[in-house]
């Protein structure tokens, strides 16, 4: 069963078309990958499903119901999270508030019977490496990332959009990182995730759908589409 679909989705900005006719699907239950080169439209077409930016033109299905233009807070409520590039949390609030905003404000509209519970649960699930009391300010780049990450999980999603979350991390951080996207995954979580390092999408990736300059060039299954002479030309540089 397919978890999310786009039809033929469309993001012009003015005259630029950042997305041109994109029609692609997440099965429930996988990883599936969205890459191509920098500026190909990866970010804008997450966005666009998201509600952040709307489509200009095309359908959004989720959970089988056309969702086109639905504001952020609505498709969050509706089951859908995410991170971004940067992270950007409440940076006066304590690392358990951050979490606890999304716990309680992105949820469907029903009350946590324990939100703190549900937001350590999350902490512990990322394995978050500092104390829950620590200002937002004050943490660095990778632990930024797991706040992101645990904030996204709080609102209890069953699909994530997962934006560039593995970059700028060391060896070390990034077989810590894929081990917690298995285990988001394994515990239902579909998750669709734009990613430059190979390692990543090669390991984690069960299909891979690819855009350049704003068009899907190929979506198939990883291995298969990795093959590909147009993607190896237009994402590896090379040209066979």
């Amino acid at each position: 069963m397919n978890l999310l679909e786009t039809q033929e989705l469309t993001k012009r900005f003015g005259g630029l078309v950042a997305v041109h006719q994109v029609s692609l699907h997440a099965a429930e239950g996988e990883i599936l990958g969205l890459i191509g080169p920098n500026g190909a439209g990866k970010t804008t077409l997450l966005n666009a499903m998201a509600g952040l930016n709307p489509p200009t033109a095309g359908n959004v299905f989720f959970q089988g119901k056309n969702v086109t233009g639905l504001a952020p807070e609505v498709m969050c409520r509706l089951g859908l999270a995410r991170t971004f590039q940067i992270p950007r949390p409440f940076p006066k609030l304590s690392v358990l508030d951050n979490v606890m905003v999304a716990a309680v404000f992105g949820k469907k509209r029903r009350r946590v019977a324990d939100p703190t519970a549900l937001c350590r649960e999350k902490l512990s699930f990322v394995e978050f490496p500092v104390g829950e009391d620590t200002v937002s300010e004050m943490l660095n780049t990778v632990q930024l990332k797991r706040l992101d990450l645990a904030r996204a999980l709080a609102s209890e999603p069953r699909l994530l959009f997962l934006d560039e979350l593995a970059s700028g991390l060391t060896e070390g951080e990034l077989a810590d990182l894929m081990a917690i996207i298995s285990k988001i995954r394994d515990s239902g979580v579909t998750i669709i995730m734009v990613e430059h390092i190979m390692q990543v999408i090669m390991q984690l990736c069960d299909r891979l759908a690819v855009l350049q300059f704003g068009n899907k060039i190929a979506e198939g299954p990883t291995r298969e589409v990795a093959r590909n002479p147009a993607v190896r030309e237009a994402y590896l540089g090379i040209d066979e």
